[in-house]
């Protein structure tokens, strides 16, 4: 890299540089790539590829795909023209993505960032594609003052579709913008562009089961369409290739076995079609890597389902309402997977144009960094096992113990041996264990996630002993229970005011547990000691606190490990997880509404969101567990009735 940069300094005037990322325009960017040596035609594509950003970039991508049989393939790439919100509209467009995603799942339209469809995907050959972004700030700047403000929207609603629609009077003045853009792309590229002829909307949710229909129409309902919004007319654009291909997410590093394989790289995305796994062996996926271009074999449980547009990329967006760099533009959204995360990276003025510079992150992954950029850290909060109490009742206690006081199991659901049993056995009255079934449960868990290749780094656990068995029984699952200790942390205890009696329960200390052949950490200090919890707590201090715990092992953890599990209560999915996505804490009744909700060894998997700071719930890398109640049985009654 560093003769790489020595070249740049010989060719690129001291004035251009800026902070080891070259910052020209679109035809010096060219002039430097063709004085460097590259053919033209290789220029051109790296510039189209990357979106002409910078010379650096572009190097990057041609290194990267030196191997790449369709280098010097003519075929264009395909462009689009998207109406784009930014502004407040556009946060509540990202809340109302993140919620129906948490609410009902992934839907089709969570493959696409909210946006209005101005016209139809058209080809663009490389030697074009400046000429094409000229003709859409020509014309924006000629729309100025005369695009509609506000835009009216109006919800629509039906079983397999939701969205908002254009009031019809003012739909037909967009797609007289979009005709004038076409004759300007004509005029100045030769290209043909088809301006968009169907009604015009903003899509919320279609393709959805039938049965989330009124969960996703409440929300959608709750968006106000009437926020102030600074619309953006933005150019995307893909490999025409892949444009029917399935994006998939590369989650683990693969070196290849076969000639026949392709190397995984974290970070990168790979194409596949279904056409070419017909003849692929089970377990084995066919695929083209956006990184590298090259082709080949891979295991399918190393890459996941990404959203279409995570491998577009963005050529310049531009404001009807501003000559100067909008300040609300697509700034590091807070925004769910599946919705575009924009990244606002540079709002000077490139030469003559004034443009929100604006880039699909993904679109920034080039062989020669990939390696350097650290996966992304995921937190993942599960609660406890099946406990004891609640299948056998509060006085359970007294169906297993003989008359000396013994523990004596009177049921194959009971556990066969008990920690600390002699020493403080009425402990257990407050602080149950949980089941044989409870630990066969959480030790399935543990196999799933060995079973998809997940890594984990740290587990956190709640001081119940009900929390602490299961998390040593994932661990058994994982065959990580002699490597990993269990972490027990008071903060991840649930909301106090649920605690009957009159005092906290006497939990048993990390080194009794350690000692009753549990894997616990007796050396971990915890960020919130026990001392410091408090019968009764209110609502928005146990909120506080399981926010604030989250946070300080987030931090703590940084840069040791990219995987952590929490192992604590039903509430603890939502206490842990809301905030740390820029969410508020919901109301105490909506709360305990949601916690109803979660099945023992409940899991929920919250990634953060590259270097924003912000954190976003994805798709757990398991199934669910789903298992149902066990009535005790007696064949003495049941069958031995006169």
């Amino acid at each position: 890299m560093a003769a790489k940069e020595d070249l740049y300094s010989n060719i690129i005037p001291r004035r251009l540089r800026r902070s080891g990322c070259v910052s020209v325009k679109h035809g010096s960017r060219l002039d430097v790539l063709l004085a460097m040596g590259f053919p033209q035609h290789r220029a051109l594509k790296a510039l189209a590829s990357t979106g002409g950003r910078s010379v650096q970039l572009a190097c990057d991508w041609l290194f990267s795909h030196l191997d790449d049989p369709y280098l010097d393939d003519p075929l264009p790439r395909e462009y689009v023209l998207y109406l784009c919100p930014s502004g407040p509209l556009q946060n509540q467009l990202s809340n109302f993505w993140q919620q129906s995603r948490l609410t009902c799942g992934k839907n089709k339209a969570h493959n696409i960032f909210p946006h209005i469809t101005l016209c139809l995907f058209f080809k663009c050959p490389d030697n074009k594609v400046m000429a094409v972004c000229e003709a859409l700030q020509s014309t924006v700047n000629q729309w100025r003052g005369r695009f509609p403000s506000p835009l009216p929207l109006e919800l629509y609603t039906s079983t397999n579709f939701i969205g908002l629609f254009v009031e019809e009077q003012v739909a037909e003045t967009l797609k007289k913008f979009a005709s004038d853009f076409a004759v300007e792309a004509a005029t100045k590229a030769d290209v043909h562009v088809e301006p968009h002829k169907k009604q015009l909307h903003l899509t919320l949710a279609y393709h959805f089961p039938t049965n989330h229909f009124s969960s996703l129409e409440k929300l959608a309902k709750g968006i106000e369409v009437k926020l102030g919004c600074d619309w953006l007319a933005a150019i995307f654009s893909r490999d025409i290739r892949f444009a029917n291909h399935e994006n998939l997410r590369v989650m683990y590093p693969y070196n290849p076995q076969n000639d026949d394989e392709l190397e995984l790289v974290l970070g990168d995305f790979i194409f596949s079609s279904t056409v070419e796994q017909m003849s692929t062996s089970e377990g084995w996926v066919y695929g083209t890597s956006l990184c590298t271009g090259l082709s080949g074999l891979l295991p399918e449980n190393y890459v996941s389902p990404a959203d279409e547009c995570d491998t577009w990329v963005f050529h310049g967006s531009h404001s009807f309402f501003s000559t100067s760099p909008s300040e609300k533009g697509f700034k590091e959204s807070k925004s769910l997977d599946g919705l575009l995360s924009l990244r606002c990276l540079d709002n000077s003025r490139l030469g003559d144009s004034t443009i929100l510079s604006v880039i699909c992150p993904p679109m920034q992954v080039l062989r020669s960094n990939l390696q350097s950029c650290p996966p992304k850290r995921t937190l993942f909060v599960c609660r406890h096992g099946e406990r004891m109490d609640v299948v056998f009742g509060k006085q359970w206690l007294s169906l297993c113990s003989d008359s000396k006081g013994r523990y004596v199991r009177s049921n194959l659901n009971m556990p066969a041996v008990l920690p600390a049993w002699g020493k403080a056995d009425r402990m257990y009255e407050m602080d149950a264990p949980i089941t044989v079934v409870g630990s066969t449960q959480a030790r399935i868990v543990g196999e799933a996630i060995l079973e998809s290749n997940t890594t984990i780094d740290f587990v956190y656990c709640s001081p119940s002993l009900r929390c602490v068995q299961t998390a040593h029984d994932i661990l058994r699952g994982m065959q990580q229970d002699g490597r990993i200790s269990v972490r027990v942390e008071p903060g991840l205890f649930e909301w106090t005011k649920w605690v009957s009696g009159t005092s906290l329960p006497p939990w048993i200390p990390p080194t009794d547990l350690a000692a009753a052949k549990l894997n616990v950490d007796t050396t971990y200090r915890p960020h919130f000691p026990i001392n410091k919890l408090t019968m009764s707590e209110t609502y928005d201090a146990y909120i506080s606190r399981s926010y604030k715990v989250t946070k300080d092992i987030l931090a703590n953890c940084e840069n040791k490990g990219n995987n952590i599990l929490f192992v604590a209560h039903a509430s603890s999915l939502e206490a842990c997880t809301r905030q740390i996505q820029g969410l508020s804490p919901q109301n105490p009744k909506d709360f305990v509404q949601v916690v109803r909700k979660i099945p023992y060894l409940g899991l929920c998997s919250c990634e953060e969101q590259g270097e924003t700071g912000t954190w976003q719930l994805v798709d757990p890398p398991i199934l669910p567990l789903t298992h149902g109640p066990n009535h005790s049985f007696s064949w003495r009654e049941t069958l031995q009735q006169e």
